[in-house]
């Protein structure tokens, strides 16, 4: 099985942000144990009695916000990059990223999480279908995202992109609805974080620093980038 775990970045109704993300990492699921082991040696360094108590979160990180005040500019970047860095160093295993970003000008007469929800759902299921179709992989996959008030919402659409359709057509390869999380217990869904908040500052201020990380990551098929939506 393979698992996708997202965040977003941006705020919805915040004026303030032109852009909103929705972005994560595809696993599969015997990866998950080893991306974790890495994150918590990144995160013994501001902890290293109990790696557990500390959240890797981008805004916080990099702003030096809340816990992460006392800590210095420079140790909280590497700490960035270094999380990112752990994407690269496992793509040839099967590791994808997938985002979706969208201005939010450019579809005012729509929700931005139901518009990139529905983009990334339909890109991760073309992806399994994929697998199987090209690789004889047989996979199924399973949606994972931070708790949020678009629980209820992101749940029905899901059911009725499996059963009803989306723009495109079903969704034919998830083992169950989306699953949702608390991202302090989940060192994946924290990794989403991160993935999401590097996106989000290379368009909504042009700081590319942390995208080119893991700019070459996403889904792709030989020259076609797959996992990657914008919408300006």
């Amino acid at each position: 099985m393979h698992l996708l775990y997202l965040d977003e970045s941006g705020s919805v109704t915040n004026k303030n942000d032109k852009y909103f993300v929705l972005a994560g990492i595809s696993v599969f699921e015997r990866q998950a144990h080893y991306i974790e082991q890495d994150l918590n040696s990144i995160a013994a360094r501001f902890n290293p009695d109990s790696p557990h108590e500390i959240e890797l979160h981008g805004s916080p990180m990099r702003s030096g916000k809340n816990s992460w005040r006392r800590f210095p500019k420079e140790m909280r970047h590497a700490a960035l990059i270094d999380a990112l860095r752990v994407i690269p160093g496992r793509t040839s295993r099967g590791v994808r990223l997938f985002g979706g970003v969208v201005k939010k000008s450019a579809i005012p007469d729509e929700d931005p999480v139901e518009h990139l929800f529905e983009q990334l759902c339909n890109r991760f299921d073309l992806f399994l279908r994929r697998l199987y179709t090209k690789h004889d992989d047989a996979q199924r996959g399973l949606i994972l995202l931070d708790k949020s008030s678009t629980e209820t919402r992101i749940q029905t659409l899901a059911r009725d992109f499996k059963h009803t359709g989306h723009t495109w057509g079903r969704t034919r390869n998830y083992a169950e609805v989306p699953v949702f999380l608390d991202s302090q217990a989940s060192r994946l869904i924290q990794l989403a974080d991160l993935v999401a908040h590097a996106i989000y500052r290379h368009h909504e201020h042009q700081d590319s620093e942390l995208f080119r990380e893991i700019a070459g990551c996403f889904d792709q098929e030989g020259p076609t980038e797959h996992g990657y939506y914008l919408r300006c």
